[in-house]
């Protein structure tokens, strides 16, 4: 394992270019800042030599850039859109139904997932616990709550029907 000072020498270095690639690559900061993390510890972890500063500098660079391939390759990123990325696309949606995705874009996370794989994706709870690798038991309390959070912050009208 590298040396912290070996670490923030080259965080001094290449972080602008790791940070530039990734946007260049997957224009979203949230995957970009989980990248650069990435390609850190890739190096943090990385035994071999460099032969000069230039070996160095490709080497992030080649990282960086086969981490993003991965990203895009991933079966949860191919298949899925960003919230942020509707949030966008909400104007011509009637304003009762824009408050309910506002009000669901602010969810914690685990819960906005949910909330939208199984009322906007339509996936059933099975579905769910294995997209996202977790219990079923665990996707039935997350929804659940995510529900009730809505409830309250929608003033109780939020869907109350049940698609489980």
């Amino acid at each position: 394992m590298r040396s912290e000072q070996e670490i923030r020498k080259a965080l001094n270095r290449y972080a602008d270019t790791v940070t530039r690639l990734c946007m260049l690559h997957l224009h979203n900061k949230q995957d970009a800042e989980d990248i650069f993390q990435t390609v850190f510890m890739k190096y943090m972890h990385f035994d071999g030599q460099f032969e000069n500063d230039e070996h160095e500098k490709a080497w992030f660079i080649r990282v960086t850039i086969n981490a993003c391939k991965d990203l895009h390759r991933s079966f949860f990123h191919s298949r899925t859109v960003s919230l942020d990325a509707i949030k966008d696309c909400i104007s011509p949606i009637h304003d009762d139904y824009r408050e309910v995705l506002e009000a669901v874009l602010q969810l914690p996370k685990k819960y906005r997932q949910v909330i939208y794989l199984h009322y906007y994706e339509d996936r059933t709870v099975p579905q769910i616990a294995q997209l996202l690798g977790k219990n079923q038991n665990t996707i039935y309390t997350q929804l659940k709550r995510a529900k009730e959070m809505l409830k309250k912050k929608l003033g109780g009208i939020a869907d109350e029907e049940n698609h489980s």
